[in-house]
């Protein structure tokens, strides 16, 4: 039944949009008024740190229902990704239009210190509560963080189901080799998992004791964690994008991929258009796309599962199911980003888990245009 919950984005996958790509504006319940805007504008600047697979279906059946507007796309690393949008529109540069990132935290602060402009799209009423904030913010996808492990090396009927088997299995040395997690310190993403844990489950810091038992190579990056898994260089993944792993199970059958069945986070990636964005009207547009039926269902053919509680799979239950917990999109997430609190936060993880390998290597690619699609 988790699985279900979790991970029902087959169907989704080999689902296709009935209707031609050029009714995409129709489709996605925007105004005609607003395509003739986006389409005078012409241009519409892109900030977020999903990768290239996951995003250019969308560019690209965006595209084509409007090639009179040039897509700027540029991927940074979530943490980046918010010092420069924040840097630009402090010095009056040219910025990101529409801001999309799973760093949700630092989504919900920016909102919240006044860089997003209210819109309401017309796909709303299909949005679950937890994934819209002030009308501002909008969680586009509903992805597990689940464990990823290399079954060459660990055997399935001795791999961890849950947390509290993860942290026993840990502890009595059954998982061979080194765990590979993200750097809270580093990572937006990687603090944010880390402080949701800690409110999720009363033996977080045991179970990061434990990690940091087996030498654990920490990282910024999802798809080198991912790399290093499918190399053989690391056992186990521990948070991981369920998205992410998904795919990579999907081109490594040595990958399992575990949701917890004590909990299991569910993030979003949150998008909103910026307060001082130069083509307001496109961005608009382009959200609009992204919550249609339309773009959902070309999202999830990359596993990034949707939102919208209309589609078979969609949405996730709340979080008294005791199973998914989904990672509210509000004003919550600001806690953790008062700077003692999070000084005290990363001062536990270090004392917890110790010496580690750092990957320095990164997966941000700045300023990719997207051009007229194949």
């Amino acid at each position: 039944m988790l699985r279900t919950l979790l991970c029902c984005v087959v169907a989704l996958c080999l689902a296709t949009a009935c209707t031609p790509l050029s009714q995409t504006s129709e489709d996605a319940g925007s105004s005609p008024k607003l395509a003739r805007a986006a389409e005078r504008e012409g241009e519409l600047v892109i900030y977020a740190n999903t990768g290239d697979a996951e995003t250019w279906p969308v560019l690209t059946a965006f595209r084509r229902a409007h090639p009179g507007i040039k897509i700027t796309f540029r991927r940074l690393n979530s943490a980046e990704l918010y010092e420069r949008y924040v840097a630009e529109t402090a010095a009056n540069k040219p910025t990101a239009d529409l801001v999309w990132s799973s760093a949700m935290d630092l989504q919900i602060k920016l909102i919240n210190d006044g860089y997003a402009q209210t819109y309401v799209p017309p796909q709303k009423a299909a949005l679950p509560t937890w994934a819209v904030w002030k009308n501002q913010g909008y969680g586009v996808t509903a992805e597990p963080i689940v464990f990823v492990y290399d079954k060459r090396r660990l055997n399935p009927k001795d791999a961890p189901k849950s947390h509290a088997e993860l942290r026993r299995l840990l502890e009595t040395g059954k998982i061979p080799g080194s765990v590979a997690t993200f750097d809270p310190d580093r990572s937006a993403v990687g603090f944010l998992y880390y402080s949701q844990d800690r409110l999720a489950w009363a033996d977080t810091m045991a179970l990061n004791r434990a990690i940091g038992a087996t030498a654990p190579k920490l990282y910024e990056s999802t798809a080198t964690m991912l790399d290093d898994l499918s190399a053989g260089d690391t056992t186990f993944g521990y948070n991981i994008i369920g998205s992410y792993a998904l795919e990579a199970q999907r081109l490594d059958h040595n990958l399992m991929v575990v949701f917890p069945a004590d909990y299991t986070l569910v993030m979003s990636r949150i998008a909103f258009v910026s307060a001082g964005a130069r083509h307001p009207n496109a961005a608009k547009l382009f959200l609009d796309f992204m919550l249609s039926k339309q773009g959902q269902v070309l999202l999830a053919r990359n596993s990034l599962r949707p939102v919208r509680t209309d589609l078979k799979g969609g949405g996730v239950p709340g979080p008294a199911d005791g199973v998914a917990r989904p990672i509210e999109v509000g004003p919550a997430l600001l806690a953790d980003l008062d700077q003692m609190r999070r000084a005290r936060l990363l001062a536990d993880w270090r004392k917890a888990i110790g010496p580690s390998r750092k990957d320095d290597r990164r997966r941000s690619r700045d300023n990719i245009v997207t051009g007229s699609p194949p």
